[in-house]
């Protein structure tokens, strides 16, 4: 047997340990400034799917499927273009829009998983890369209560997103997407992110006019796609979507309780509930 069997099977730009599908265990907080002020924290569990290996992963794994009920499942509809095509040809006709031409290496997206059929993402996340494993793109998949969503897209055309030494990058993006009916259109979305890897960090800072009206952090630590680990995720979170939804909900009820200006969703998302625009590193 040849002794460089396992460099040809490992990419030797990608950490072995941070290849492939998993599960981040962590928590979600949120922090409102206005039109009254809360923070609250909650667990969540998410998965990383590498999309071009999660079907053959989802085959060693116990209660995971995919695009069929289970325990814990994923569904190609439930993401990207949500019709049932493949995520990789949607989000490569995505990027071409928006100046990346070469296929990406690899593509992840980390999510809220169905649990025993039932899944809501507020926010779900695609990261691309190139052949050094290198961000080529980040897009942020925004969905609200309502059946709508919308792409926020960030590119460098097709060259690699610079980073800071510490991994981390900074993007900013208009808010066009209508998700919350207490607050404005008139809104700016800053992203502190970094590739998922051991640790995965994210955290939104919503503005109206100026002044911070939202902040979102959602954090977890790597934890392998196994059915032990499937099994724990179950036990320690079987209420993932319920609790998701349900704090949406429960404080859009004290908000409006509290005298909260309700807005309508637009008329121009009503008749188009999908669409994408651009993310700008700042």
């Amino acid at each position: 047997m040849r002794s460089d069997l396992n460099e040809e099977l490992v990419s030797p730009n990608i950490p072995s340990e941070e290849q492939g599908s998993c599960f981040y265990f962590g928590q979600v907080m949120h922090e409102r400034f206005f039109p009254m002020t809360y923070k609250f924290r909650y667990s969540v569990m998410s998965l990383k799917v590498d999309v071009d290996r999660i079907e053959e992963e989802a085959q060693s794994v116990k209660g995971f499927s995919v695009n069929r009920f289970n325990w814990l499942s994923v569904h190609f509809k439930d993401y990207g273009a949500r019709d049932g095509s493949k995520w990789r040809q949607w989000l490569e006709r995505l990027l071409k829009q928006y100046g990346v031409q070469q296929k990406p290496e690899k593509i992840e997206l980390v999510c809220f998983p169905r649990v025993l059929g039932w899944a809501f993402n507020p926010l779900a996340m695609w990261y691309a890369y190139d052949e050094k494993n290198r961000l080529i793109a980040v897009v942020g998949e925004v969905s609200n209560t309502f059946g709508h969503w919308h792409h926020y897209v960030l590119t460098n055309n097709g060259r690699p997103i610079e980073q800071k030494t510490n991994g981390k990058l900074s993007a900013k993006a208009t808010k066009v997407f209508h998700v919350s009916p207490f607050i404005g259109m008139k809104c700016e979305y800053r992203f502190r992110l970094q590739k998922p890897a051991e640790h995965y960090q994210i955290g939104i800072y919503q503005s109206e006019e100026e002044s911070p009206v939202l902040v979102a952090v959602q954090s977890g630590k790597r934890q392998p796609l196994t059915t032990r680990n499937l099994a724990k995720a179950v036990f320690q979170y079987p209420f993932n979507t319920l609790k998701v939804v349900g704090m949406i909900h429960w404080w859009a009820l004290k908000i409006w309780v509290k005298g909260g200006k309700f807005r309508s969703t637009p008329k121009p998302q009503l008749e188009e509930p999908y669409g994408n625009t651009e993310m700008t590193k700042c």
